[in-house]
């Protein structure tokens, strides 16, 4: 009788805050972190974007996802996540303004439940974690 072993896919996971709730994005994705600083305002742009910033030489667009995700709170923002441009629409230099950045996890792909809106493109899962839920975005879908 021969053993089969079962091997599940990690996946390593960014958690940060938006008001009062922990979400999470695949490390993969994200380029580094930056604090925030001054930011050009846009006219005329879209309402989740709050402006751009010189970042290393490349402007940068930031969005703010509690914008984008329906979120009312009106904590500052402290940190910008900003994404990989190979990995956003368009090759843009992309940053999120989020309320504090928490950690890096790794996590068992088993573990992530499926999201429990249908037809969201926005969450790519749920995981479960000490009696909280940490929602598992998808950065792709906010367009700046």
């Amino acid at each position: 009788m021969s053993e089969t072993t079962t091997r599940t896919r990690t996946v390593q996971l960014l958690e940060f805050e938006l008001g009062s709730e922990t979400y999470c994005v695949d490390i993969a994705h994200v380029a580094e972190i930056v604090d925030v600083s001054d930011l050009t305002v846009i006219p005329n742009s879209a309402s989740h974007v709050e402006g751009v910033m010189d970042l290393r030489g490349k402007t940068t667009t930031i969005v703010d996802p509690k914008a984008v995700f329906g979120i009312e709170d009106d904590a500052d923002g402290k940190r910008i996540v900003v994404f990989d441009p190979e990995r956003t629409a368009d090759g843009k230099s992309i940053g999120w303004i989020v309320d504090e950045v928490e950690q890096v996890v790794e996590v068992d792909e088993s573990d992530v439940e499926s999201s429990p809106v249908d037809d969201d493109e926005a969450v790519r899962g749920v995981i479960r974690r000490d009696g909280d839920f940490v929602i598992w975005v998808r950065p792709t879908v906010v367009d700046a």
